[in-house]
């Protein structure tokens, strides 16, 4: 078994066609197939079943493929980790974040480390927390910003944990149109008097807004749905409603207003996730640090909503 039979399975099985995968691989079609038979003879089972124009996996394919999507990440790291040892002048980091991070300690901590380390290439995966997981799982992720609200994490046994800081969900208005008075706080049955722009389903903040308006028994008056977090800033930035959103998307944004929630007063927390069973390479362990100074930095500027988690 050598890693170019494995690839050439992977693409198989992602794109079901020996001759589509081919392409992807720059390999003719007839030498992909003889390395896929070289190691169905190999592992003495056949790992696709064929048919004409439709390519599927076997039991024994499902069983391979996450095994071999591990191993081609493992390999990855390795070449990654060795190239490394010209002290950071080049090598990868694959980082996972949510939509609201991105936008806000992502953004200011992969500013930071391209200026520190140019060299090192960045990837970025955006996504839900648990999408999130499952790929970092898999070996696609070298780690994940990743968020829990009320301490509601998955914490798998195969992965680290890191809490980095705790942050409150406030409501946002438009700074020129205010739909809130300014005051200290706000309960849920103020807010639900007001028009609601809600997140996309997908999103951990629409699950925990919704839970906390059903504890209540109060009914939110919803008037956008769906949205993505880009959408609900610019939404609520020319007025059409307020938002409920995590404090740290507020860091440099003057066209907003916030208000802090008094009853209930909802938080998450911010973790770094890895893999526990595999070694951080130089580059990862580098932006684990820059991600940590970053965060430490964001809760300086925002210290009544934000608070760094105690390790």
């Amino acid at each position: 078994m050598n890693l170019e039979q494995l690839q050439g399975f992977v693409e198989i099985a992602r794109l079901g066609h020996f001759t589509r995968a081919a392409e992807q691989l720059h390999l003719a079609q007839p030498s992909l197939s003889r390395q896929i038979s070289s190691l169905e003879r190999e592992l003495g089972t056949e790992l696709f079943h064929r048919a004409r124009g439709h390519i599927a996996l076997t039991a024994a394919g499902e069983t391979l493929l996450p095994r071999a999507k591990r191993m081609l990440a493992d390999a990855d790291a390795v070449r990654s980790e060795m190239g490394e040892l010209a002290g950071l002048q080049r090598g990868r980091v694959r980082l996972g974040a949510t939509p609201t991070l991105c936008i806000s300690l992502v953004a200011e901590a992969l500013n930071a480390f391209h200026a520190e380390y140019p060299g090192i290439d960045l990837e970025l995966t955006e996504g839900g927390s648990h999408l999130l997981i499952e790929k970092l799982a898999g070996g696609a992720l070298d780690m994940a910003l990743i968020t829990g609200t009320d301490g509601s994490q998955d914490n798998g046994s195969a992965l680290s944990h890191t809490p980095l800081l705790t942050e409150e969900l406030v409501v946002v208005s438009s700074a020129a149109k205010p739909a809130i008075a300014a005051k200290p706080g706000i309960d849920l049955q103020q807010l639900a008097r007001l028009p609601l722009i809600a997140f996309h389903e997908s999103y951990d903040l629409r699950a925990v807004t919704d839970l906390a308006f059903r504890s209540a028994a109060v009914i939110p008056r919803i008037v956008v749905e769906g949205a993505e977090m880009d959408a609900v800033l610019r939404f609520v930035e020319r007025g059409l409603g307020v938002a409920i959103v995590p404090a740290m998307v507020l860091l440099d944004r003057p066209t907003l207003r916030s208000v802090r929630l008094s009853s209930p007063q909802l938080t998450r927390t911010i973790s770094l996730a890895r893999r526990a069973d595999v070694n951080p390479t130089r580059a990862a362990e580098a932006m684990r640090t820059v991600i940590a100074d970053t965060g430490r930095d964001l809760v300086e500027r925002a210290p009544s909503t934000m608070t760094l988690v105690d390790r």
